[in-house]
């Protein structure tokens, strides 16, 4: 996006730089990432990194009102969705918003949606590292963090609120099948980094309100504190899994992540938001009008996730057709701008903006980023097959 940044980048850039990279991050963890990684970072210029952090800061005053709660009690279809023993506030919120061009020509964000909900936030300090390991073109001052943060104060401060003071034996990363996981990796570093156990719900051992696994020497450790990764989409789905524990038990641990956020921040927030850097949205069930620009909108359920159900093209004969219309929004259509030159067209660009409660200073604050470049339609992978310069990155912000 600042095109010096971009011409020394792409002069520099081989193939063979390439699977260079992506060698080291298979050796890193003895494992091949399941998903595409982008052949370029991308280079996030001062203005624009302004109005991604006054973006956040529009989302963060309507997260941070004392009723939001209140606000967002119908983001649960019952009361049997809810997890006991909710926190204050989400510890990890992720903010994605699509790059798109202004009327005069600027580089501005556009949300496209929400989630209380961890992210990659150790595979990307690695993939940062991974970049500026292998290319020059990636000046000293520019940064995946905000705010002057080095990586090394970054990783301390996700041990800070993750383990604490916790014998790090006693937490857990909690999957479903993890080393199945298309973000496998991020649990791997995870596990190195701050050396807790990665662990399938089917392995948890209940009794009465505690929680135990068994180590690698067939010894009981008593789970103190779990770092929650399972998405409710795959586990409703997942019929077939046998467990002692329920999300509903009322069990004697700390959630790093409480579950119930992962429902309150969500595309249910959307409405909820106004600004200049957020898309107009509705509750299907309470649209009054349907808008007669329907190719201005998308259409997407509540509750899916990597954009599995997204409407791209949608008419007034799908939107009637809907059953449970309490279960869709209807959002104005997001406009990405092809800004990022690459060895043939030029790639549309995503940022998510990774937020972290720190229990330190009672603030919620952004710490790193993870970019996915498209060139197609969507950013999926399904959008975006045999094509190149494409799939999961990061951002540096000018500094």
């Amino acid at each position: 996006m600042i095109p010096a940044n971009r011409k020394a980048f792409n002069a520099q850039f081989t193939e063979e730089k390439y699977q260079t990279l992506l060698n080291d991050i298979i050796e890193s963890y003895n494992y091949k990432p399941a998903f595409k990684i982008c052949e370029t970072p991308a280079f996030i210029p001062k203005a624009l990194k302004e109005r991604l952090v006054t973006a956040c800061n529009d989302v963060m005053k309507v997260i941070n009102q004392p009723n939001f709660k209140e606000l967002t009690e119908g983001a649960f279809f019952d009361d049997s969705m809810k997890v006991p023993n909710e926190d204050a506030q989400s510890k990890f919120i992720q903010l994605d918003f699509g790059i798109c061009l202004d009327y005069d020509g600027t580089l501005t964000p556009k949300l496209i949606e929400l989630q209380g909900f961890p992210s990659l936030y150790f595979f990307q300090e690695l993939l940062g590292r991974m970049y500026r390991k292998h290319y020059d073109a990636i000046p000293e001052n520019f940064s995946q963090h905000l705010n002057g943060m080095t990586s090394i104060e970054y990783l301390e401060l996700l041990r800070q609120e993750i383990v604490g003071d916790t014998d790090p034996k006693q937490v857990i990363l909690l999957e479903i099948e993890p080393e199945k996981q298309a973000t496998a990796i991020d649990f791997f570093a995870t596990e190195k980094i701050l050396g807790i156990k990665v662990l399938c719900i089917t392995k948890l051992i209940k009794r009465g309100k505690s929680l135990f696994y068994k180590n690698n020497h067939g010894k009981e450790v008593q789970i103190k504190k779990i770092y929650n990764r399972i998405i409710f989409d795959e586990l409703n789905q997942r019929q077939d899994l046998k467990t002692e524990f329920n999300f509903k038990d009322e069990v004697d641990i700390e959630w790093i992540g409480h579950p119930n956020w992962f429902f309150r921040i969500s595309k249910y927030t959307m409405p909820l938001l106004k600004g200049d850097y957020v898309p107009k949205s509705y509750y299907l069930d309470k649209l009054e009008t349907i808008p007669t620009d329907l190719e201005n909108y998308v259409l997407k359920p509540l509750y899916s996730f990597a954009g599995a159900g997204v409407q791209i093209h949608v008419t007034r004969e799908m939107i009637e057709e809907v059953e449970d219309k309490s279960n869709y929004l209807l959002q104005e259509k997001v406009a990405y701008a092809p800004i990022i030159e690459t060895m043939d067209v030029p790639a549309k660009c995503e940022i998510r903006m990774m937020l972290l409660h720190n229990s330190k200073t009672n603030e919620t604050q952004i710490v790193s980023n993870l970019m996915r470049l498209s060139k197609g339609e969507m950013v999926g992978v399904k959008y975006n097959k045999d094509k190149t310069w494409v799939g999961g990155s990061t951002g540096f912000f000018e500094g």
